[in-house]
């Protein structure tokens, strides 16, 4: 049986494992796989134990890319582009200054990483929640064109494929350089070596590719649950804004459990965990909804990543992404450090 003084870190493959030797149930996994379908992935100890699908196809991860934005928004600090994440962005987008009377002067980094900018709303940075893809997309194109000042799938090549090893095809121009740039493309393997960075808190075989006080701060910096929703009124955007893929507010799901891009399974606006039967540690990744995906289970050294799966709601966690956290707390039981 494998323990955790056994972890891995891949090479140029991954390395397998035995679902049984890495203490999961065939017949919890069979169950999860039939109903999530799609291709996909699960890792423990940094070994793959399970696979479905075609592991080498790339396509786009939808929102499962965010932290990714928010990882090179790390890697910026860490190299002295940046100095924190509340510094303004308006020294880097001069524009803001004046957008709005002045009002989005004041956009830091965390205000665009936690979904509370109020850009192109009329509420002031920080004072309200909104899932805003406008915003997303001036997240991305401030730190690509204006900070690092390089193409962005060269930007993941040198600071993460190459380092980590991807070994498929990954671009962040995954429907061309026309359509909506900064849509990221990755096979579901490559997508949870990003997830076990993270879970060995940005340190890459004896080499740290994140710091881990950075590390740590983007999956543990949810905004308050009490932060309001903004409302539907709009402010003016900057001329030549995009959207990276949908509208301003795409979600209510955020307060409690929205740090940096990366959703925590925290008590949210009801009081209960975002996801009520899963534990408290769990964060994860969540494209269209679930139907791209990307758990991490840090105590149990367990990655599980999917694509192109039928379940899922756009908007909201609904019945049949509840159904698939049911069958993935089967797995966790009998997973022990």
């Amino acid at each position: 049986m494998l323990g955790k003084e056994e972890r891995h870190v891949p090479g140029e493959r991954w390395a397998w494992a035995d679902p049984a030797a890495a203490g999961l149930d065939n017949g919890a996994l069979q169950d999860l796989i039939a109903m999530v379908q799609g291709r996909g992935c699960i890792v423990r100890y940094g070994r793959m134990v399970k696979g479905w699908g075609p592991q080498d196809a790339s396509s786009d991860i939808a929102s499962t890319a965010k932290p990714v934005l928010s990882t090179y928004l790390m890697l910026a600090i860490q190299e002295g582009k940046i100095g924190s994440p509340d510094d303004p962005i308006a020294r880097f987008e001069p524009r803001l200054q004046t957008l709005n009377d002045g009002k989005d002067r004041d956009i830091t980094w965390r205000h665009l990483a936690s979904q509370t900018s109020g850009y192109g709303l009329i509420e002031r940075p920080g004072e309200a929640y909104s899932y805003n893809d406008y915003a997303t997309a001036l997240y991305y194109d401030t730190l690509i064109s204006k900070v690092f000042r390089m193409p962005a799938t060269e930007l993941l090549r040198t600071r993460l494929a190459e380092p980590l090893g991807f070994e498929d095809d990954y671009s962040h121009e995954a429907f061309g350089p026309n359509d909506r740039p900064g849509r990221l493309s990755l096979s579901v393997r490559d997508l949870a070596r990003l997830g076990l960075l993270y879970m060995r808190n940005g340190s890459w075989n004896g080499r740290s590719i994140i710091r881990p006080d950075l590390a740590r701060m983007a999956v543990s910096s949810p905004i308050s649950r009490d932060t309001p929703l903004a409302g539907k009124l709009e402010a003016r955007m900057l001329e030549d804004q995009r959207s990276i893929g949908g509208g301003k507010s795409i979600t209510s799901l955020g307060p409690g459990c929205y740090s940096f891009n990366w959703w925590l399974n925290r008590p949210v606006g009801s009081g209960n965990l975002l996801f009520p039967h899963l534990p408290g540690e769990t964060i994860c990744a969540i494209g269209h909804g679930g139907k791209k995906m990307m758990w991490l289970f840090p105590a149990h050294d367990l990655i599980i990543v999917w694509n192109g799966s039928h379940i899922g709601n756009e908007t909201c966690i609904d019945e049949s992404m509840n159904h698939a956290t049911v069958l993935i707390r089967r797995l966790l039981p009998v997973v022990t450090m």
